[in-house]
């Protein structure tokens, strides 16, 4: 063993190292796959199978410039908790076997402070912040059935009709946890969006809720949206529950970041009104992947919902019997490495790390705005900055940004995704990684205009 884990840390050492040199795309060849060894290699020999197979066609997905997706790296404090939950390979199901449940207890309560959530707020970590969507709405359905009457957990939709759901600018992971919820993806309206903005109309939401007539429906605001980093106006949608019966679920998987800064809080004003809200922990809190939370007030309803009843199975239900709250049965320790980040570095560091993100995205934004070849499509509001590519006659078609693209991901000094915003074929960079500085950013705007004048 304890060669194994010096060769595996010399492995470690040397990808670290080479992390700000590591294209940060790279254009992998199809490999044919290997066939499964008869005596097998050892766990020596299947190191160096991989590192000669694999290791030189792996991305600098975790270094200062991949700004595809909202990605953020691995903090030092992140890492080494991460390594140690495969160590300790605890199974955090709420047992008292272990004091484990009691860790990811009080990591989500040092969440709530750096979000500035009231304690009646409970959290669990789960995947992803696609599952944390799926566990939101899977409340919101429980919640309307029983305003109709129906246990939906027990009973499923069948005497129920269609319920509804409301969005201006949803992610995909809301119609995917729609679909695995069997309220189909068509349950979800559009509602209009303020005009050249991705943030609701808080007042044609209220006409698609005075259309419902008192009946249940789920609404979906965002804080932060994938494409500019938009946000609605979280205190005005919760008011609206006065008047109209509501289950809001706040999607805030990076937006809600914004919380750690008083320069930027003012944009998740509201957050703690939701019934239920999605952040996720791979973004601007640097662990890594396979961690979000999700956090509500109805405890009593994620029960109901996930539950999981068994004879050598503890059937109380408190905070940290997280079998019965979330949608895995056993579920690896994946909030150690949060509480490892977040006691190393603090709400400050935090505050920190958010605020000089968010300055290095203006800077990019300001160098593409004064730059003929390209158009900025939106202000940059926090991390995110989204443009087009510009030919002289307008905005270059997607097949023109899917080119461009393919050659930063073969340049290495880079990586950014495509998307639309508007009807606009566009691209997005969003800035997310702790590593990232100014030479960094000064580094990805000069591969992305060597790109643009190729």
């Amino acid at each position: 063993m304890d060669a194994v884990l010096a060769e595996t840390l010399a492995e470690a050492a040397r990808f670290l190292a080479q992390i700000e040199a590591r294209p940060a795309g790279v254009c992998a060849p199809r490999l044919e796959a290997a066939q499964l060894p008869e005596e097998g290699l050892g766990a020596l020999g299947s190191l160096e199978e991989f590192k000669a197979r694999f290791a030189p066609w792996l991305s600098g997905s975790a270094g200062p410039r991949y700004y595809g997706l909202v990605t953020g790296g691995v903090t030092p404090a992140a890492l080494a908790g991460d390594w140690l939950v495969s160590v300790y390979d605890q199974n955090t199901v709420g047992s008292d076997e272990s004091i484990a449940p009691q860790i990811e207890l009080e990591t989500i309560g040092l969440l709530r402070q750096l979000f500035g959530l009231p304690d009646e707020f409970s959290g669990a970590f789960v995947t992803g912040a696609t599952m944390a969507n799926f566990v939101g709405l899977a409340l919101g359905r429980q919640w309307a059935g029983h305003q109709l009457g129906v246990d939906c957990a027990a009973q499923g939709l069948w005497g129920l009709e269609p319920l509804r759901v409301f969005s201006a600018c949803p992610h995909s992971s809301v119609y995917k946890a729609l679909a695995m919820l069997g309220m189909g993806r068509e349950a979800l309206t559009l509602t209009p969006c303020l005009p050249g903005r991705e943030a609701a109309d808080v007042g044609r939401l209220e006409e698609h809720l005075k259309r419902q007539e008192g009946r249940p429906c789920v609404v979906v605001a965002n804080a932060g949206t994938v494409n500019t980093v938009d946000f609605d106006d979280l205190r005005a949608a919760a008011a609206l529950r006065a008047r109209y019966p509501f289950w809001l679920h706040v999607d805030a998987a990076f937006g809600g970041f914004a919380a750690c800064s008083p320069r930027y809080a003012p944009l998740v004003e509201g957050l703690e009104a939701a019934d239920s809200i999605t952040i996720d922990a791979h973004k601007f809190l640097n662990v890594p992947y396979d961690a979000a939370m999700q956090f509500t007030r109805r405890t009593d309803l994620q029960a109901e919902v996930f539950q999981n009843a068994a004879a050598y199975l503890d059937a109380q239900v408190r905070a940290d019997q997280y079998i019965h709250l979330t949608p895995e049965n056993s579920r690896r320790l994946r909030a150690l490495p949060s509480w490892f980040t977040l006691t190393a570095y603090g709400k400050q560091g935090y505050a920190e790390m958010v605020e000089r993100l968010c300055a290095l995205a203006q800077w990019l934004g300001a160098q593409i705005e004064g730059a003929r070849e390209f158009h900025l499509l939106a202000p940059v509001r926090l991390n995110g900055v989204c443009f087009a590519l510009a030919d002289g006659a307008g905005c270059v078609p997607m097949e023109g940004v899917r080119r461009y693209l393919r050659g930063l991901q073969a340049d290495g000094g880079v990586y950014l995704t495509p998307t639309v915003y508007a009807g606009v074929p566009a691209v997005r960079a969003s800035l997310t990684n702790w590593r990232i500085t100014q030479k960094d950013v000064e580094q990805a705007w000069e591969a992305m205009l060597r790109g643009a004048q190729r």
